[in-house]
């Protein structure tokens, strides 16, 4: 307790210098993709955001990309379900985000506005603490160096930031911004913001608002902070929610109203501007991620992944359709790009795919999460 005092007392003081350190000496491992290991140091972690107490299961992951079950870790919060959701409680992404610099990964307990944080120690964790998310219902969580933002999904929208002291989060109240969205829309699960995140040189966060603004709120981060209002790019009908950033920086979408991917332009102005956008032929296109240009995106009406390419002008091209178990929800590719790992929602469950030279997809197994059913949360190390 004496510590965490003199931590709390520390920080006002030392956000200026160690934003200024977070902004230009963050290692490129603070990026969208997570640095090598060897599969014996690969793990996964799932969350269960399980209403009557969260958990984050760890597995141990084998040479051939299939997992076995290591432990199950208790945040200390409650999970929680937004109204209208089914498989998908959270609506969102990077509910539990990993923090390789520091080797610590974030748990939104979205029923207590809470979040955890578990020390990595191979493929055991720790809990090192538990901090308020500054809001109501936080659904994801980024980092970039010592810079760590929460997005809050009900009362209108908010993001709050946290200074990494000594291993420590440390919550900033100047660095608490509200979105402006409707609280009382609904459904909720489609009217409350999808995901927070950085942009790959940390200078920007975005927020995606689903159908709630169905808008991009992007946000210039400083020396103080971030700045005191975003600049809003319209997406009209588009419903984007989940994002992640091909090799060359640009803003990869899922767009859930079209059901299709999008590429996107960050422009100086914080501004977006739109390059090309896919039709996937599949129902609520929700999740994505990125292997250097090749994406992922996840739909759960359809139980499926779609695979495509951006090329070098930021265009797209479709390459394979997998199917999953029922309720594909979020996704996650392993630190050395060999595996994927997808969320089933209706099940509880997370399905492993073999990543090919050509971008398809080989299923390798599936394992049911303990309290999983509906669950959102994956990180794949």
């Amino acid at each position: 307790m004496k510590k965490m005092n003199r931590i709390a007392r520390s920080a006002t003081t030392a956000v200026a210098i160690a934003t200024g350190v977070a902004m230009f000496t963050a290692p490129a491992s603070a990026s969208p993709h997570h640095p090598r290991h060897e599969a014996s140091d690969a793990p996964v972690f799932v969350q269960s955001d399980a209403e009557d107490g969260n958990t984050v299961v760890a597995y141990d992951r084998a040479d051939d990309g299939t997992l076995k079950q290591q432990g199950v870790y208790a945040t200390g919060g409650l999970g929680g379900k937004l109204d209208g959701a089914v498989v998908d409680k959270l609506a969102s992404q990077g509910s539990l985000t990993y923090d390789p610099a520091h080797r610590l990964l974030y748990a939104v307990n979205a029923g207590s506005d809470t979040v955890t944080v578990f020390a990595v120690r191979g493929d055991r964790l720790v809990r090192r603490q538990i901090v308020t998310s500054g809001g109501e219902f936080p659904v994801s969580v980024t980092v970039r160096g010592n810079l760590v933002y929460v997005l809050n999904a009900l009362d209108g929208g908010s993001v709050q930031g946290y200074l990494n002291v000594a291993g420590h989060l440390v919550k900033v109240p100047s660095w608490h911004r509200g979105l402006g969205l409707d609280p009382a829309a609904t459904p909720q699960f489609t009217h409350t913001p999808g995901q927070i995140g950085f942009t790959p040189d940390g200078s920007r966060l975005i927020v995606t608002t689903k159908a709630g603004g169905n808008s991009f709120e992007v946000f210039r981060v400083g020396l103080a902070g971030i700045a005191t209002k975003p600049v809003i790019t319209d997406a009209p009908d588009s419903v984007p929610f989940g994002f992640s950033f091909d090799r060359t920086g640009r803003l990869v979408v899922t767009e859930a109203g079209p059901n299709a991917v999008a590429t996107y332009r960050v422009d100086a102005d914080n501004h977006l501007t739109k390059v090309d956008e896919k039709a996937t032929g599949q129902t609520a296109t929700c999740w994505v991620a990125t292997v250097g240009n090749d994406v992922y995106a996840a739909n759960a009406g359809s139980g499926t992944l779609n695979g495509l390419r951006t090329r070098q002008d930021g265009t797209l091209t479709s390459l394979t359709t997998t199917p999953t178990g029922a309720g594909t929800v979020d996704v996650s590719v392993s630190g050395d790009g060999r595996f994927l790992y997808a969320q089933t929602g209706a099940a509880g469950g997370v399905d492993a795919f073999r990543v090919n030279a050509d971008g398809s997809l080989t299923r390798t197994g599936s394992v049911v999460v303990p309290g999983a059913v509906g669950g959102e949360g994956i990180a794949a190390l």
